[in-house]
């Protein structure tokens, strides 16, 4: 009778939390770790409520809970080394980050069988598009690069990862690797724009403006309130404008 409790309290509690009132989502929750303590639903879905409402020192006591009472929950491993890179706790955040790549690398290649679930994978996915985002910031564009990829890798779908490659081999003077880059994705997704975007300022940066005009154009063309586009064109056109004064 108590499991059974247990999982319809846990199913009540999922069903508010997927349509966002959080509020009742929270006193279910409450009234299963009441009833079942060691419950790391109970906890896992508490945790995710405070850190969706701000409490992150919650969140962060609710994660570890969860970790307490099963140490290979990796959801709640990503989450809260997500949680401590936020609040600026590098070094906790990588040692938990680390612990459960190492649980996921070890199942993948051990008897338990490999792990290929999506949302896990976007976690990961996230965690590295983070550090590539630090590295990048300190200019240390190869360990940028490493991570940018891991993230794709995970994530197929984080086209922005692969956008943000392309401007690092930019960054590092590999301007025919960036444009590789950059055509390739926007052959495969002719329909993303920051991509598009992001093709004419590399254009523009290697002095083709007619290219990179084209480019943004073509952007506004499909969505005339693009304000980078809008932006980019203009400031081209005035620097052409400006550059043929200067000549007469």
């Amino acid at each position: 009778m108590e499991q059974l409790r247990e999982l319809e309290l846990i199913n009540k509690g999922k069903e508010c939390f997927d349509r966002g009132d959080y509020q009742n989502a929270q006193l279910i929750f409450n009234e299963l770790i009441e009833s079942s303590p060691n419950s790391t639903s109970g906890h896992f879905y508490l945790a995710n409520i405070f850190h969706i409402k701000g409490e992150i020192s919650k969140a962060i006591k609710a994660f570890k809970k969860v970790l307490e009472l099963d140490p290979t929950h990796t959801d709640s491993a990503i989450s809260l080394s997500i949680l401590y890179n936020d609040i600026g706790k590098y070094e906790e955040a990588k040692i938990v980050f680390e612990k459960a790549n190492d649980k996921i690398k070890r199942k993948k290649n051990g008897s338990l069988g490999q792990i290929d679930d999506p949302h896990i994978n976007k976690k990961f996915a996230f965690k590295h598009y983070e550090l590539a985002e630090m590295y990048t910031l300190y200019n240390r564009y190869e360990e940028a690069l490493f991570e940018y990829n891991k993230a794709i890798g995970l994530d197929p779908d984080n086209l922005e990862a692969r956008i943000k490659v392309a401007k690092i081999y930019a960054k590092k003077g590999f301007i025919s690797k960036a444009f590789e880059e950059l055509k390739k994705l926007k052959n495969e997704y002719p329909a993303h724009l920051a991509t598009r975007v992001a093709l004419g300022l590399l254009y523009y940066g290697n002095g083709n403006v007619i290219e990179a005009q084209g480019e943004w154009q073509r952007v506004l063309a499909k969505d005339p309130n693009n304000s980078e586009a809008t932006m980019y064109l203009g400031l081209s056109k005035s620097a052409t404008e400006v550059a043929l004064d200067l000549k007469n």
